[in-house]
């Protein structure tokens, strides 16, 4: 793949929990603003190479808030692990990623995961959803959307979160 590059990105980082107990130092650990950032202009690069900017706030968030957006927003009692608020895609990217640390966390332990690569993949996997990626539209949508979380991760270094 020739080199792409990259879209002018304003990125919001928030960690809306104020705890400063030992899981949250571990999930800041995983997800530095360097991370983050790579993460989505790598993003941004590969799915959409004639995007010129974004503006993204990506809020991590506890259980509590997690449940509550995603009853509020997808009316699904249960906090999720990435939620996308998408607004616009033209002629700068506008959106919001929620991603939920606690869960993210769980699911890593769950499936044997490394911590930063999963939740590397739900930001790659929520920035395709605000540019307009949706798995949920049927096997055919699913598919190119996986296909293309796979490409992109693999540039980042993390393993297909797809493969048994």
């Amino acid at each position: 793949m020739n080199q792409q590059a990259y879209p002018d990105l304003a990125l919001s980082l928030q960690w809306a929990n104020p705890k400063r107990d030992a899981a949250w130092a571990l999930y800041r650990q995983a997800l530095t603003r360097h991370v983050v950032m790579r993460s989505i202009k790598h993003t941004l690069a590969h799915a959409a190479p004639a995007l010129q900017a974004a503006e993204l706030t990506v809020r991590m968030v506890d259980t509590d808030e997690g449940r509550e957006l995603n009853l509020q927003y997808r009316g699904k009692d249960y906090a999720t692990n990435v939620l996308t608020f998408d607004y616009a895609l033209s002629p700068v990217l506008l959106a919001d990623l929620v991603l939920c640390a606690p869960v993210l966390a769980r699911e890593a332990a769950e499936q044997g995961k490394d911590l930063r690569a999963h939740g590397v993949h739900l930001l790659v996997h929520g920035t395709l959803h605000a540019m307009g990626y949706d798995h949920e539209l049927g096997a055919a949508k699913a598919a190119k959307m996986e296909g293309l979380e796979t490409l992109i991760l693999q540039g980042l270094g993390v393993p297909n979160p797809y493969k048994a």
